[in-house]
């Protein structure tokens, strides 16, 4: 459920996640979007919805639970649950929700062949692990995977597997390590005569390594804007995506901060000139974080102000002092951006991320929690 306590604005920009998509589809004709946990916080049943007013016909989730919330959304599309099914509703929920699941483990493997022999034939994905050491099968593991599968009313119908260093241009033989691997396990499954579609690259991959875009990629970080190679050498090969996410707050009052004076918890701000602040309804309660204490910026009147002081559970201040002699200045009601904003110099993604010490995906993950609106 959304935060309801507070006074954010959270605006998706669907037109956005529409190019973004569309930017993609122009090095690959199978791309599937990546909108496990709720989307990256930009809406599942929404995000879902834009994206198939463009074409894209597989969606790819995270549990099996959010595969089935998509289905009761009204998606008619294929649903890929990246992290395959735990207990046994998971299992029965593949039959009942048609839903296409990934088989990492001879476990799992297990249950949903037995499964099958009661409520029929299954398509699922096989997961490999290819050198990420979390999920999937070893490509070593292939022939006896197949050996119980030829056995049984399950097929594959896909393979997987993801890469861990895509994003790193130093780690280029680390791709064509896992590339090689997993083409280890593509080959096994082909010898057991069975035909899947292979799916190894992610948005870095996707973007840069050709070998690795086979018969589909996941579109993760970049539908959402984020550039997976933000401070790298290759970093110009990741822009033209932008920020379907825009992140708004309440001024709610403005007054002086006299030289000398320290404002919020701890006094760790002291002005250093005769100066105005505005104090902004947001917090870490609203999952921004504390660690911005001091740090980084907002957009007020598409300009950008500091943040002074801590940040508490629903305040921040910031400096408006240059803002104060422009047109009627800075009043309460006005509205402050913390991700996004108008004017020349927007708040990126990758900045906030920075500036927060995490990474782009936290960002929207976390700050998409609160309630959104669709534009």
């Amino acid at each position: 459920m959304a935060i309801e306590y507070n006074k954010l604005r959270v605006t998706i920009h669907t037109d956005r996640l529409r190019e973004n998509y569309r930017l993609f589809k122009k090095n690959h004709d199978n791309v599937i979007p990546v909108i496990k946990s709720d989307a990256y916080g930009h809406g599942l049943a929404e995000v879902c919805h834009a994206l198939e007013s463009e074409g894209a016909d597989t969606f790819a989730v995270g549990f099996v639970n959010e595969a089935v919330l998509l289905r009761q959304s009204g998606c008619t599309k294929r649903i890929f649950a990246l992290l395959g099914p735990l207990g046994d509703d998971d299992i029965q929920a593949l039959w009942e929700h048609d839903i296409l699941t990934a088989i990492s483990h001879f476990d799992q493997l297990t249950r949903v062949i037995n499964a099958a022999e009661k409520n029929g034939p299954l398509n699922i994905c096989l997961k490999f692990d290819t050198g990420m050491r979390r999920l999937g099968f070893l490509p070593e593991e292939v022939d006896k995977v197949t050996e119980a599968l030829k056995k049984s009313r399950v097929t594959p119908v896909m393979a997987t597997s993801h890469l861990a260093s895509a994003d790193e241009p130093e780690c280029g033989e680390r791709v064509t390590m896992q590339a090689a691997r997993f083409q280890i396990a593509l080959d096994g499954l082909a010898k057991a005569g069975f035909d899947v579609e292979a799916n190894l690259a992610n948005s870095a991959g996707g973007m840069v390594h050709e070998q690795c875009r086979m018969d589909s990629l996941r579109l993760g970080i970049s539908l959402y804007g984020g550039n997976p190679f933000q401070d790298t050498e290759w970093e110009s090969r990741g822009q033209g995506c932008r920020s379907a996410m825009d992140v708004s707050a309440p001024v709610l009052q403005v007054h002086p901060l006299k030289k000398g004076e320290s404002i919020s918890y701890g006094w760790t701000f002291t002005a250093e000139r005769d100066s105005v602040v505005a104090i902004i309804g947001v917090g870490y309660a609203d999952n921004y974080s504390r660690s911005l204490s001091n740090t980084g910026y907002m957009i007020i009147h598409g300009k950008r102000v500091p943040i002074r002081g801590r940040i508490c559970m629903q305040m921040t201040a910031v400096d408006v002092t240059d803002l104060m002699g422009e047109g009627r200045g800075v009043v309460p009601g006005d509205e402050a951006f913390l991700l996004g904003g108008p004017g020349n110099t927007p708040i990126t993604p990758e900045e906030l991320a920075g500036w927060w010490n995490t990474i782009t995906y936290e960002v929207f993950c976390l700050l998409g929690m609160n309630r959104r609106e669709y534009i």
